[in-house]
């Protein structure tokens, strides 16, 4: 039991080291974007032709169209988190973005997935989600004496909603296709889903890479140094983030452990990303500011908790 726990711990490890690790690697968003997204595409095909193809798992039309199209907005979602983590540092985006993705979520699973099925489930949702706001309101809250405060401006809260809108899509893509039909219910929960969520990884991957090159062309204009050292590099920041993913499917497949437990604890990176962001990459911070961010970020760990077991209350 120990040890499932642990390799539930991973995700967060992990997910909450890629703004790390990509800073430390350098580059442009542009290129942090190329690295992460063909870092994500070796893994991706390495699973497939390793695992899924193997094992048999069904890798019909409609895998392929929900994995590259699900793996197109997650490469809008991680462009501009990077964009983001230029804009305000990782110790700041990170809890926000994580807070943008915990709400969106929640209101995405309540309302057009309809997993909200009970008053209580509501009641609960709702209070939640005020837990998480109030915690990114006080993680964002500035020092008014500090003499160089956090870049909170229209262009980094416009990232910050095209990030979240990203992963949003990139999240609830999966499961939307399969409640309006266009994936089958005997191909969704085969394997208690996992076989699903798997098998997409790979089509999944190859929509990353594909959406990586037309960002990096179309809205970053960067094509002549996409494929530059830094890109080589990041393509680490790939591997880290793709681990993480292995471990968050290892961990909903323990039986021990399980989605809800794997899911909730997936939560802890906003702990690795904003500590990580000030202690390991120095990013200054007033003892005024580290205190409300301390509050700020228990408050949205209690909120993502308490939404990670929000079916007990059905």
């Amino acid at each position: 039991m120990d040890f499932a726990i642990i390799m539930a711990l991973l995700p967060a490890l992990f997910w909450g080291s890629v703004g790390i690790v990509t800073t430390k690697m350098g580059g442009t968003a542009a290129q942090q974007t190329m690295g992460i997204s063909f870092g994500s595409l070796i893994f991706g095909l390495l699973l497939m032709f390793a695992y899924v193809i193997p094992n048999g798992f069904y890798l019909g039309p409609e895998i392929w169209v929900t994995g590259l199209l699900s793996g197109l907005v997650w490469a809008m979602g991680i462009a501009f988190q990077f964009m983001l983590f230029k804009q305000m540092g990782v110790s700041l985006g990170v809890p926000l973005s994580t807070a943008g993705q915990i709400i969106m979520n929640a209101l995405l699973a309540a309302t057009i997935l309809g997993e909200w099925t009970t008053v209580a489930m509501w009641v609960v949702g709702i209070i939640s989600i005020a837990l998480v706001v109030t915690g990114a309101v006080f993680i964002s809250k500035p020092d008014k004496k500090a003499a160089v405060t956090s870049k909170i401006d229209s262009k980094s809260i416009l990232y910050l909603i095209l990030s979240t809108a990203g992963f949003m899509m990139y999240f609830v893509l999966p499961n939307f296709l399969a409640k309006i039909g266009y994936v089958s219910e005997e191909v969704r929960s085969a394997g208690n889903g996992l076989q699903y969520m798997t098998a997409i990884i790979g089509p999944q991957s190859v929509g990353q890479a594909l959406g990586a090159v037309l960002i990096v062309i179309f809205i970053f204009h960067e094509q002549k140094q996409m494929f530059a050292k830094p890109s080589w590099k990041n393509l680490l920041t790939g591997l880290v983030q793709a681990l993480g993913n292995l471990f968050m499917f290892l961990a909903a497949a323990n039986p021990h452990v399980g989605q809800t437990i794997a899911t909730t604890l997936s939560q802890l990176n906003i702990v690795v990303g904003t500590f990580g962001g000030i202690y390991i990459l120095h990013e200054k911070k007033t003892p005024t500011q580290m205190k409300t961010i301390i509050i700020g970020t228990v408050l949205v760990l209690i909120g993502a908790m308490i939404i990670g077991n929000i079916h007990s209350f059905s």
